[in-house]
């Protein structure tokens, strides 16, 4: 039973580090696909991952005055905590681009210390409407729980965020619709060649697609060490298991091998074990990670998305039958080798 939990935990961990790492990017995917943009504009120094420097929004007039240009509007991000920010925008702009929030309760801020927040941080932080929360030295009401999947966990007035954030008239998001999306390459080069090159520009597609594990850099290279652990503490536990039970069945191995067994059969004996060992092990594992989401999903929603990844159920249950094997195999032939007169004699 030590060694399935062993295992267990083992392609748990696998399994839950890949869940969160997917779960977190779809996350941000789905929130990008909320604004209903067709372009999004950031600072030259900024990734798809990071936003960069503040700049002026004195660009704003200028691309809004572009053929195909619908609305154009900028948003401010700042960080509240290790994996948490606030952000700031113009609420009947951002409306009219995206479409109305959908409140689960309240409404939108009325209020200069008025914030509204969506259903997951709510949850990790016990936030109802009329709450206050602590937040940039500042003490804020709660107006408005909405949706989420819409832009961001935490929405202030884009103004009142600049002012206490010292970035007077800095915004580090512009976020622009079109007329037609078919028009987005167009427009895209017509901006960097009116004087906007130095600007990072993407489609609101071409973004998506970047938000990719793969593309996150150290993300694969932190992945494959944890899974080298994994394979490293699967093959201690077998191993140790194993080697335990062959001390502990040597007079077994010995009547076996006086019956005429072959070392191949005895051989055979572990394996199959070993190999159910894994099997069930990896079972448990894989149920083990629903467990984990459903508690990131009570306590830390807000801050952790963990996704079901089923892809990934063969690799982490291979790579623990692997690393399994590899446990039992010299366990394994030190009992086929054994002497039978020698194990009949073993106390």
């Amino acid at each position: 039973m030590l060694s399935t939990l062993a295992i267990g935990v083992q392609v748990c961990m696998i399994l839950t580090l890949e869940g969160l790492s997917h779960g977190m990017l779809e996350d941000q995917a789905r929130r990008q696909r909320g604004i209903g943009a067709d372009i999004i504009i950031r600072a030259s120094t900024a990734t798809f991952l990071s936003l960069g420097e503040a700049f002026t929004d004195k660009y704003l007039p200028f691309i809004r005055k572009q053929p195909h240009v619908v609305l154009a509007t900028g948003t401010l991000v700042r960080p509240t905590g290790p994996l948490t920010s606030v952000t700031g925008l113009d609420l009947p702009e951002f409306e009219r681009m995206s479409g109305s929030f959908r409140f689960l309760s309240g409404g939108p801020y009325r209020k200069p210390d008025d914030v509204i927040v969506d259903e997951y941080y709510a949850r990790q932080y016990h936030l109802h409407v009329g709450d206050t929360m602590q937040m940039l030295n500042r003490r804020w009401r709660v107006s408005g729980i909405f949706e989420q999947g819409k832009i961001a966990r935490l929405v202030v007035p884009l103004g009142l965020l600049q002012e206490l954030t010292g970035n007077g008239d800095k915004i580090n998001v512009i976020y622009v619709k079109l007329d037609n999306p078919a028009r987005t390459q167009e427009v895209i080069e017509s901006l960097k060649a009116k004087g906007m090159e130095n600007f990072t520009i993407y489609s609101m597609e071409e973004i998506q697609s970047l938000y990719s594990v793969k593309n996150v850099p150290m993300l694969p290279e932190f992945t494959g060490v944890v899974i080298g652990l994994g394979v490293v503490v699967g093959f201690l536990v077998v191993f140790l298991s194993m080697y335990t039970a062959v001390l502990e069945r040597t007079r077994e191995i010995g009547v076996l091998k006086a019956l005429g067994a072959s070392p191949g059969f005895v051989l055979d004996v572990l394996v199959r074990e070993t190999a159910l060992l894994a099997v069930l092990g990896s079972a448990l594992g894989i149920l083990l990670t629903y467990g984990t989401r459903w508690l990131i999903m009570t306590f830390w929603p807000g801050s952790l998305i963990q996704a079901i990844v089923p892809e990934w159920w063969p690799i982490a249950a291979g790579i623990a039958i692997a690393g399994a094997l590899l446990g039992a195999a010299w366990p394994g032939l030190k009992a086929a080798r054994q002497d039978a007169i020698e194990a009949l004699s073993y106390e």
